[in-house]
C-alpha cells in the first residue's frame, strides 16, 4: 500500500480543516452557503459514519495487515470530517442527521442493512475482499457527491472538503483496487 499518498492526503485534509476553522477571514465562507452545501454536509455525515463502521469491523475481522491499516487511515481521516461537518450543519442552523435510518440506498454508494450483517458475519480474507470490495463502492459514492459540491455548492469550506474528499478517497480506491487484484 502506498502509506506516503495516504499518509500526505490525511495531512492535507487535516491542515485544510484546521484553517477552515482557525481564520477569521473565513467567516463569510462558514456562513454563506446554498441549498447543495446543506445537502452535501447532510449527507456526507451519514456516508462516512458508515465508512468509520465498516472500518471498526476490519480490527477484529481483516486478516491482511494492508487492510486493517487502510481501515485505520479511514477512521482517521473521517472521524474529523463527521465532527467539522456537524460543526457547519450547527452553524448552518440544519438539522444534523442522527444516525443512517432510512439512508439505505437513498446516496451513493451507501451500504444496505443487509450489505453490512453480511459484512459483520465475515472474517479473514473473505472480509478482505468483501470489505475492499464494498469500500470501493462506498468511496466511489462519496466521490460523486463531492463532485456534485464542486458543481453546486458555494462554501467554500464545504467545497474545500469536497476537494479533499475526492483526492483522498481516488487514492484509496486506486490502493484498494490495487489490492483486489494481488
Amino acid at each position: 500500500m502506498k502509506k506516503s499518498i495516504l499518509a500526505m492526503a490525511i495531512g492535507v485534509a487535516g491542515l485544510v480543516l484546521a484553517a477552515c476553522g482557525n481564520s477569521a477571514d473565513n467567516t463569510a465562507a462558514r456562513t454563506d452557503f446554498n441549498k447543495a452545501d446543506v445537502a452535501f454536509a447532510q449527507q456526507m455525515v451519514p456516508h462516512h459514519r458508515q465508512a468509520v463502521d465498516m472500518a471498526e469491523l476490519a480490527g477484529s475481522r481483516a486478516k491482511n495487515p494492508e487492510v486493517k491499516a487502510l481501515a485505520t487511515d479511514i477512521e482517521n481521516a473521517q472521524g474529523p470530517e463527521i465532527k467539522t461537518i456537524t460543526g457547519w450543519l450547527k452553524e448552518w442552523n440544519k438539522p444534523v442527521p442522527d444516525d443512517m435510518t432510512g439512508m439505505d440506498d437513498s446516496m451513493p454508494g451507501m451500504m444496505s442493512t443487509q450489505d453490512m450483517d453480511t459484512l459483520k458475519a465475515m472474517s479473514g480474507a473473505e472480509f478482505d475482499n468483501a470489505f475492499l470490495t464494498m469500500m470501493i463502492a462506498h468511496h466511489e459514492g462519496a466521490v460523486d457527491m463531492a463532485q456534485t459540491e464542486l458543481d453546486e455548492g458555494k462554501n467554500r469550506d464545504a467545497t474545500d472538503l469536497a476537494r479533499v474528499v475526492q483526492s483522498t478517497q481516488k487514492a484509496e480506491i486506486d490502493t484498494m483496487k490495487n489490492r483486489l487484484k494481488q
